[in-house]
């Protein structure tokens, strides 16, 4: 099995909205294509492709800290937002059957480099779904007094990571 990881394209956006729908069935959080592509349009969003079969997905855009987006509406601004030193994990889903191999923490280390070398000091997310001890083996600390609307979950958490600067090419 040849893995890869590479930015989203048209093509794939099919099987995105189905692995999100399969992810977040049974929950308020499924957002719909139009609102997954307005959050790709920063160029910061990937898929793993394993074979040619869309595995999994990391959804971000810039964001300030303590801001992420609403999950009732696609967003409206333009991308990327200048001046914003935070990239905001918006979503992460690999599909049920390969979970627990590595895949999710492939995706979120490849988008935290991606980051890094476009010069994003910090990256945040919101857990949900009981996925705090995931993130926290991933580097990132919640932060318990951020209010978060009902829409991502009774145990939905604002957690946050830095990141170390990139480095100076010699």
């Amino acid at each position: 099995m040849t893995d890869l990881i590479r930015g989203v394209t048209e093509a794939d956006w099919p099987e995105v909205v189905a692995l999100e729908a399969e992810a977040y069935a049974d929950t308020p959080l499924t957002e719909g294509e139009a609102a997954l592509r307005s959050r790709a349009a920063a160029g910061t969003c990937f898929v793993l492709d394993l074979d040619g079969r869309i595995a999994g997905y990391a959804l971000a855009l810039p964001c300030p800290r303590f801001s992420y987006p609403d999950l009732a509406r696609a967003e409206q601004c333009a991308h990327p937002r200048t001046g914003v030193s935070n990239l905001h994990l918006h979503d992460l889903v690999v599909t049920a059957p390969l979970r627990r191999r590595g895949l999710g923490t492939r995706l979120a280390r490849h988008l935290s480099e991606v980051a890094r070398v476009r010069g994003f000091a910090t990256m945040s997310l919101i857990a949900v779904a009981g996925k705090e001890p995931f993130w926290r083996a991933n580097g990132y600390r919640p932060h318990h007094e951020a209010r978060l609307p009902a829409g991502y979950g009774s145990d939905a958490v604002y957690m946050s990571a830095r990141l170390a600067a990139a480095r100076e090419a010699s």
